[in-house]
């Protein structure tokens, strides 16, 4: 049975209506889109003790604190804002009117279009709530890319967003995939992403904050989630952003560790090859969401995401960042790290797959030649270096490298082409026993 879904208004107004929720709402950057709902539906003196807008950057500094690195659309800024509102509500709210209120503060930083639309518009949307009176509170937070190309629609989306996480919380907390889902009712398909979620508190005892991110790539959410080293997820910007940027590609049901040996030759290759200063180096383990090369788009449905999460989780204890995707092509991460603005990058992978892309018969069409030619185009149009492992045939015992993969006819100069230039290269001085089969 499919669950109704109430439109934006009847959402606002059935938590204007609930005695139990009151509390504040601070927006930046976007106008006071969300409180604006809350409005705009009746019965707001219910719900809402407060509302502001710090646009100016002394105002919100006298508020919030200074931002040392001068980003006040970002994560920081957005749980300074909640600290701050969230304090006040306990503060300054007392006795026994709201006695029996579980009180909660929204916040969002957001950069919507400019007037030159030279930005790229995205924001922090968050809220901290009590799921019982007088209870611990409890936290969300997600990072949004807003995609409309018209200012005002961002600012809908925005409002509309901000209404469904109030209802989410407050209404599906117990169901965290149901909660995550209902962020996007309302919406138009490709209107936003939203490409980080971190959940806490007593609300969310067992939640895995893992497989809730990959939970939002299987529902098409996002195409790709980060984790740091601790496995908390980040936004890839603030981990990438002019990073020299070196990636495994490995697929998560893979019974063994990946050959980090083979590995490690190929990131030294990368560093002496693009001169990677010290320091500015980010080692990137990559889990991709299925076990087989394909040229669909799509993520499979029979995906199992706690063995996928399982697998995130390993390679984060490894001590390296970790992306889960559904890159099934090496150019479609390409372009996903070219929106990071990164240095240069670096991939290693098994030439096994490139042997894949080089076979006109892999791909479903008559135009190959075309095909390949945008493959080409989107993996390397950046400072984008592969690095191909090689491996043991099994049916003829030989080690294959670029020197003896089977290339198809017409993609053959092409391919000598990326060769002769270093934009695919082998690893080299590896070991016999280094060689693994496919």
């Amino acid at each position: 049975m499919e669950r109704e879904i109430l439109d934006t208004k009847r959402k606002a107004l059935k938590i204007n209506l609930d005695p139990r929720i009151y509390g504040t709402f601070a927006e930046i950057g976007a106008g006071q889109e969300v409180s604006r709902n809350f409005f705009n539906a009746g019965a707001a003196s219910g719900t809402v003790a407060k509302t502001m807008s710090a646009y100016d950057m002394t105002f919100s500094d006298a508020i919030y604190g200074a931002e040392t690195n001068g980003r006040y659309v970002s994560q920081n800024r957005l749980l300074r804002m909640l600290d701050h509102e969230f304090g006040l509500l306990n503060e300054r709210l007392s006795g026994e009117k709201y006695e029996s209120r579980t009180f909660f503060a929204f916040a969002d930083t957001v950069t919507t279009l400019n007037y030159k639309r030279t930005n790229e518009p995205h924001g922090w949307v968050g809220l901290r709530f009590q799921s019982d009176p007088g209870g611990s509170p409890n936290e969300i937070f997600f990072h949004v890319r807003l995609l409309d190309t018209d200012v005002n629609m961002q600012q809908r989306v925005l409002g509309i967003i901000g209404v469904n996480l109030l209802y989410a919380a407050f209404y599906h907390y117990q169901d965290p995939k149901l909660m995550v889902e209902s962020l996007a009712d309302n919406l138009t398909i490709g209107s936003v992403e939203i490409d980080l979620i971190s959940v806490k508190g007593p609300a969310f005892p067992s939640v895995d904050n893992i497989l809730l991110n990959l939970y939002m790539i299987m529902k098409d959410f996002s195409a790709a989630a980060i984790f740091d080293a601790d496995a908390h997820p980040r936004q890839a910007k603030d981990l990438l952003y002019k990073k020299d940027i070196m990636i495994l590609r490995t697929k998560y049901g893979q019974k063994s560790l990946p050959n980090f040996n083979l590995f490690n030759k190929a990131t030294d290759q990368f560093k002496r090859t693009n001169k990677v200063e010290e320091g500015n180096l980010a080692v990137m383990i990559e889990v991709l969401l299925t076990n087989v090369l394909t040229d669909a788009q799509e993520t499979p449905d029979d995906v199992d995401l706690e063995s996928v999460a399982r697998r995130t989780q390993e390679m984060c204890d490894t001590g390296n960042i970790v992306i889960v995707s559904n890159f099934t092509r090496h150019n479609r991460l390409a372009k996903y790290l070219a929106r990071c603005k990164p240095k240069s990058v670096g991939l290693a992978t098994n030439i096994n797959n490139l042997k894949f892309v080089f076979n006109s018969k892999n791909f479903t069409g008559e135009n190959y030649s075309g095909q390949l030619l945008s493959y080409v185009n989107d993996m390397f149009n950046t400072n984008v270096r592969l690095f191909a492992y090689p491996f043991l045939d099994k049916k003829t015992n030989q080690v294959i490298t670029t020197a003896n993969m089977p290339v198809t006819t017409e993609a053959k100069p092409l391919f000598d082409f990326l060769l002769v230039n270093g934009y695919i290269t082998d690893i080299k001085d590896y070991s016999e026993d280094e060689v693994k089969t496919v």
